[in-house]
């Protein structure tokens, strides 16, 4: 039986073959530098964070996937115009970041004032926060020390699949509640691999 892992490199290397490669030779044609998308991304995560705190959350979870995809382009186009850097690895990692914050403070905001008003969802929403950004560090300290860091199951890409189909079905409660959940439980798992992987000396 194949393991998560194998699962989730099949799944990336179908949506490279069958999307990326494509989109990436439309954007260079139109001459669309890594770190125009990088901020294209960013901007249209802000907008789809308003959106959401206002409670539209279909036009939100669209402008989620819209962005999500400018962010997973910008390193496919580095790569095919010879333009990686440390610079641009960079900024498109704190952008990630920024831009799962935004949105999950557009949904804290939601439910901050009104009707709907919820001191739960609040607090959801700040755990997402936080296991988001462990699951990130985790990551990057692991790597740092020289083990993988990459075990888990809401990585990047599963987080940003929740949001997008749990905003457009107009269900934010639940995308809190998976997230407020499974974030922290994903950094601990991530945390216990890699730990386990270290040389004990």
């Amino acid at each position: 039986m194949a393991d998560l892992q194998s699962i989730r490199y099949g799944l990336r290397g179908s949506v490279t073959k069958y999307f990326e490669h494509p989109a990436v030779s439309v954007l260079v044609a139109l001459k669309v530098s890594p770190n125009a998308a990088t901020a294209i991304g960013l901007l249209i995560a802000l907008v789809a964070a308003y959106f959401v705190s206002q409670g539209d959350f279909l036009l939100g979870g669209i402008l989620v996937l819209i962005g999500a995809v400018f962010d997973l382009l910008d390193g496919g186009i580095a790569r095919a115009t010879n333009r990686v850097s440390k610079r641009g690895a960079i900024t498109d990692s704190v952008f990630d970041r920024v831009s799962e914050i935004a949105l999950l403070v557009g949904l804290g905001m939601y439910f901050t004032s009104g009707t709907d008003a919820d001191q739960t969802a609040v607090l959801l929403a700040f755990v997402a926060v936080g296991g988001s950004l462990m699951v990130s560090y985790v990551r990057a300290r692991a790597e740092g020390l020289g083990v993988k860091g990459t075990a888990g199951l809401l990585t990047r890409p599963e987080r940003i699949a929740i949001t997008v189909v749990g905003l457009a079905f107009g269900y934010p409660m639940a995308v809190l509640w998976i997230l407020g959940i499974g974030t922290p439980l994903s950094a601990a798992w991530r945390f216990v691999d890699a730990w386990r992987a270290i040389d004990p000396e």
